[in-house]
């Protein structure tokens, strides 16, 4: 494994999260607890990285509050290279999100942080992130100058690119960079706003066929659709498309499950795995983080996976 692992790129994020403590009312009042937790897409893929004892590099930016230093400290913790890490004002981002009693988001606000310090981070210290990276980690909405930089020292080194969406409205601006990525993984919502239908109540069966059909036309060369409980489907440009099933569990919160997933894909891509393997690895690792009324919170070793890690 090359000295920097997986490079991730993206924006970090504080999340304060409501649950109601009894039976959710859409219009009144509902007692509950509120807690706040370090967040953003990608910030949870490379703590998830991480717990699977693989040591990979946060490319970020936080702010100069105590907040920001915690975020820092934690991430250090869990043996992340945050070496490229810059403090600046408003470098984080905040999420506000209520959920109901099936663990899913109802209503939500999100203040995005201005990223453009990202892009002096690449052009200062760039190709030494990127030349030592095994593979690099992108939020595809990021600002399209900050991507094209991302891209272009990713090619320079031979290095892929995977692509994680966190705003479909902003990433279906992307279209030409998604044709440069390993693979791009997202849910079926955020697959039927950037192929302009619906895919809700379609059964894997159905979605792997119009995945397929897509991918090829679109000429992404992978993508992924997570379906929920449903499982996951996946195409490419040059195989067979395929699907990935998921253990059914009873969830309080599916926060960063998603985002888990797609770490479990990515690490399997990188390291050599199919992308039938990715999507195990990552149905396991969205498993592990899913908060359940058992809180059980299983952990990985990279053998687990096959996967020979540095010590």
């Amino acid at each position: 494994m090359s000295k920097n692992g997986i490079v991730v790129i993206g924006a970090t994020f504080v999340d304060i999260k409501g649950y109601p403590t009894e039976t959710f009312l859409q219009n009144g009042r509902n007692a509950g607890s509120v807690m706040q937790v370090h967040g953003g897409v990608c910030r949870n893929v490379a703590e998830d990285i991480a717990n699977v004892e693989l040591k990979p590099t946060f490319v970020s930016l936080v702010d100069e509050t105590g907040t920001g230093v915690d975020v820092i400290n934690k991430l250090n913790r869990h043996k992340i290279n945050t070496k490229y890490i810059r403090k600046v004002e408003d470098g984080l981002g905040m999420w506000l999100a209520i959920f109901n009693n099936d663990g899913d988001v109802i209503a939500s606000i999100s203040k995005r942080p201005d990223l453009s310090d990202i892009e002096d981070i690449l052009k200062e210290q760039g190709d030494e992130i990127i030349s030592e990276a095994d593979s690099v980690v992108v939020e595809i909405d990021m600002d399209s100058s900050i991507l094209k930089l991302v891209f272009d020292l990713a090619e320079k080194y031979g290095k892929e690119v995977y692509a994680v969406v966190s705003n479909m409205s902003i990433a279906m601006q992307r279209r030409d960079l998604i044709k440069r990525t390993g693979v791009l993984v997202c849910n079926e919502q955020e697959a039927g706003m950037l192929f302009s239908d619906d895919y809700c109540n379609k059964t894997p069966e159905e979605m792997m066929q119009i995945l397929d059909k897509q991918v090829k036309l679109a000429q992404y060369p992978r993508m992924v659709v997570t379906m929920g409980s449903k499982g996951a489907v996946y195409a490419s440009m040059n195989d067979e498309p395929g699907f990935s099933p998921t253990i059914s569990v009873e969830v309080i919160d599916t926060t960063g499950a998603g985002d888990a997933f797609f770490s479990g894909v990515a690490i399997g891509l990188t390291y050599g795995k199919s992308l039938n393997e990715a999507c195990q690895i990552g149905s396991r690792l969205a498993n592990s983080v899913i908060l359940t009324t058992d809180n059980v919170c299983p952990r990985f070793l990279p053998g687990e996976f096959g996967i020979e890690a540095e010590r």
